[in-house]
């Protein structure tokens, strides 16, 4: 199984389009991320990414949703674990 993670858009180092980049916050982690396939997406926007590449735009709504249900799954581990 493949999970891919929204994340935001905090930055964009590169605008060619067959090459654009940006730095991407992930709840606290930053990774450069490949915008090549969202090149409508600005700073601020929400992506889901997926193996280092923004595969598509999101609404901060359901970005927020998606982190919830994250928080809830890392929850259940913890609890199954004992912790």
């Amino acid at each position: 199984m493949c999970l891919a993670i929204p994340g935001k858009i905090l930055s964009l180092s590169d605008e060619n389009p067959l090459t654009r980049t940006g730095k991407v916050g992930f709840g606290g982690i930053v990774k450069t991320v490949n915008l090549a396939y969202v090149p409508e997406a600005v700073v601020g926007d929400y992506v889901i990414v997926h193996v280092g590449f923004a595969i598509s735009k999101l609404d901060e709504a359901e970005a927020q949703q998606v982190f919830k249900y994250l928080e809830q799954m890392d929850e259940l581990v913890k609890l199954s674990n004992g912790n």
